[in-house]
């Protein structure tokens, strides 16, 4: 992957951290802009093709949180949340408002680099061509492999990468039981630590999308104790 061809817009509303974030990722050769509050933000998207967010929760004019929720109004690209240690219910809002993602406050840079390049692997692997047709159905849900989409009834399926990694895992594996841990280990593709909010979170909104009804799911069921599975139809 050619990083000088993919965007990353940081915002924070603390400059010191947009540019020490600016210094880490240039360091892996990705182009860099900043804002300093969630106007700024949507104003930089509507002007530049981005691929990656890092967003901060609390700013002036237009919090992060909002902000996301704005974004996802009308992109799929991976959101990263900053949040600081003790602000666990901004981590959970993140991802419920659409966030892919946390980082805490204050950060590792080796972490930071980590966690980006897992997020842009799997949206950078959405534009894939594969070599030939590669449909998974099951029942009326479809996930095609070549286009990267989902389609329920017919009617296409508006996913995330994250939703859509883990979508594509579950149904290869139709019927069989993946735990948290290894849901989040293969599809953020690093060692899990206390995942089970940041999966529950996913989970929940690709029943959103895919179910009738949520919380009586046909396809994506729980399995009490041990994870997820998508259920053979």
């Amino acid at each position: 992957m050619d990083n000088s061809k993919l965007t990353i817009l940081v915002c924070d509303d603390e400059k010191s951290i947009v540019d020490a974030v600016e210094i880490y990722l240039k360091q892996e050769n990705y182009n860099i802009l900043k804002a300093y509050n969630g106007v700024e933000a949507l104003k930089i998207l509507d002007e530049n093709e981005v691929h990656l967010i890092i967003m901060d929760v609390m700013m002036p004019k237009l919090d992060g949180l909002n902000a996301t929720l704005k974004i996802r109004e009308t992109l799929n690209i991976p959101i990263i949340i900053l949040s600081a240690k003790s602000e666990d219910t901004d981590k959970i809002l993140g991802l419920n408002f659409g966030a892919d993602d946390y980082i805490t406050k204050p950060f590792n840079p080796l972490e930071l680099i980590a966690r980006v390049k897992s997020q842009m692997r799997r949206y950078t692997s959405l534009g894939s061509i594969a070599e030939k047709s590669n449909v998974i159905k099951i029942g009326t849900l479809e996930l095609d492999k070549d286009s990267k989409e989902v389609r329920v009834d017919g009617e296409p399926v508006k996913l995330t990468a994250t939703e859509y990694g883990i979508l594509q895992l579950l149904m290869e594996n139709a019927g069989k039981v993946f735990s948290i841990d290894q849901i989040y280990e293969t599809v953020w593709n690093e060692l899990s630590f206390a995942p089970e909010n940041t999966v529950s979170v996913h989970i929940r909104r690709i029943r959103e999308k895919i179910e009738i009804n949520p919380k009586e799911p046909k396809y994506l069921k729980v399995v009490w104790g041990i994870g997820y599975k998508i259920e053979k139809i």
